[in-house]
């Protein structure tokens, strides 16, 4: 009998038992009807009642969703632009200090991109006069500086293995480059710009380290939030707060892997017909 296939799956259900155990229990206690987190009170949603009504709670999941969504969509601009560049232009002057300027905060720990990005505002606001205050400005252009590293790892990896001759093939017919661009290139890696912008989306949402450097008073976001409460304690208003997220993430990339397959499946489809058309 072979015991290593046994033991293989038995890490493996270890593994997955370890990570998502604690998040079914969060998810259970968040309808405990007790104060203590720890003590079954009962089956209650008076908890997600009150989250609701929490004026503070409501107020930095805005400003969050507001950054992320913000933040996700420019770096993912950017991203994709230094992506794209570093992928299909492989020789040009100065493109190995591009390449390390643009993976750098990849590998630079993020409470050295913090501290950088503070003393660069403290520093703009001394000889410029902006920011005069650090707040939903100075936190976006964090979260854009240090997440359009991953747009553009993925969007080049996709620009890497796409197939360049279509691409030659169209300018041969006599399409323009910016034709090319938009009616070839964006739409082959589409499902990776896609991924960029989730992967942005979900790195500005979460963000703890860089958020506490660049924002200020007035302006805290629900990671923050969460923290400086979890400090006092965990409280079960904090449990359906972790739940709700729980599944509007799972939902966000559920649908997501659903709009990528989609996009896929027609792309081979229109592949294999225009294969058929030139056979």
């Amino acid at each position: 009998m072979n015991r290593r296939p046994i033991f293989l799956i038995s890490v493996l259900c270890f593994g997955f038992a370890f990570f998502y155990i604690p998040i079914l229990s969060m998810i259970v206690y968040s309808f405990n009807g007790s104060k203590l987190v720890t003590i079954w009170g009962g089956f209650s949603t008076k908890w997600y009642v009150s989250l609701f009504h929490n004026q503070q709670i409501v107020k930095a999941a805005v400003l969050s969703l507001k950054i992320a969504l913000l933040s996700a969509t420019l770096a993912t601009i950017l991203g994709t632009m230094a992506g794209i560049a570093l992928a299909r232009f492989r020789v040009f002057r100065g493109r190995m200090l591009f390449s390390g300027l643009v993976t750098a905060p990849l590998v630079m720990p993020e409470v050295i991109t913090g501290i950088s990005s503070l003393i660069f505002f403290i520093l703009l606001a001394d000889w410029v006069g902006w920011p005069s205050v650090r707040g939903f400005t100075t936190v976006t252009l964090a979260h854009i500086t240090f997440s359009m590293v991953f747009v553009s790892t993925v969007v080049q990896s996709r620009m890497i293995e796409a197939d360049r001759a279509i691409e030659e093939a169209a300018m041969d017919l006599g399409s323009r480059p910016w034709e090319v661009m938009r009616d070839i290139t964006l739409p082959v890696i589409s499902p990776a710009i896609l991924s960029g912008w989730l992967l942005a989306f979900t790195i500005s949402l979460d963000d703890v380290v860089i958020t506490s450097f660049t924002t200020g008073p007035g302006n805290t976001t629900l990671p923050l939030l969460i923290w400086s409460k979890v400090k006092l304690g965990v409280t079960p208003d904090i449990n359906a707060l972790a739940t709700l997220t729980v599944v509007i993430v799972g939902v966000g990339v559920a649908l997501a892997g659903w709009l990528m397959n989609r996009a896929e499946a027609r792309r081979q489809k229109d592949a294999r017909l225009a294969y058929q058309n030139n056979a």
